[in-house]
């Protein structure tokens, strides 16, 4: 059986790269993550992340290339862990399973607090100024609103165990691979 092209999308703090790292491992798909792009791109520019997310709001090319750049990543057998690659993928007429993992609000927060080393309010005033900002450029770049794309599965992680969540996504994938031709 080969294995689709799989984006694993979802807002900072649901589990999104923990649940796509492992899902990639157990299946043996190759891994990409625009976060990782994004961040080396921030140090690049000698930015904290948070700035240079407020940075590329005014320059929208940061976006496009980072986009462009997933979307050239993109083919079977391979697992974008990007908010925007599952849509993306499906605007240009590549087939996708377009994977999204979320969480409620107040878990996020607090995983994201945690994460970062920040008071939860703290960490909960950064994680919706990021989601406004986002979502007000994937709207004007792409006239994409994540808030109503449709997904393929969707998984709330609130209350799951990582490895529940993995398991979701695994089972997902591999009872939508494509037979091998005999």
């Amino acid at each position: 059986m080969s294995l689709p092209l799989v984006a694993v999308g979802g807002p900072p703090g649901s589990g999104k790269t923990t649940a796509a790292l492992r899902t990639a491992e157990i299946l043996g798909l190759e891994y990409h993550s625009a976060g990782e792009r994004f961040r080396a791109q921030a140090e690049e520019h000698d930015m904290p992340l948070d700035e240079f997310s407020r940075f590329a709001g005014n320059h929208p090319e940061i976006d496009r290339d980072l986009d462009a750049y997933m979307l050239g990543l993109a083919r079977p057998g391979r697992l974008l862990d990007a908010r925007l690659a599952g849509p993306l993928a499906r605007r240009a007429g590549m087939a996708v399973l377009y994977l999204l993992v979320t969480a409620r609000p107040e878990v996020r927060a607090k995983r994201l607090a945690a994460r970062d080393h920040l008071p939860v309010p703290a960490a909960r005033r950064a994680m919706v100024a990021r989601e406004t900002s986002e979502y007000s450029r994937y709207l004007a770049l792409y006239s994409i609103d994540l808030a109503t794309e449709p997904a393929d599965l969707t998984v709330d992680t609130s209350d799951l165990a990582p490895a529940d969540v993995v398991t979701r996504l695994v089972d997902f994938i591999r009872g939508r691979g494509t037979p091998s031709p005999a």
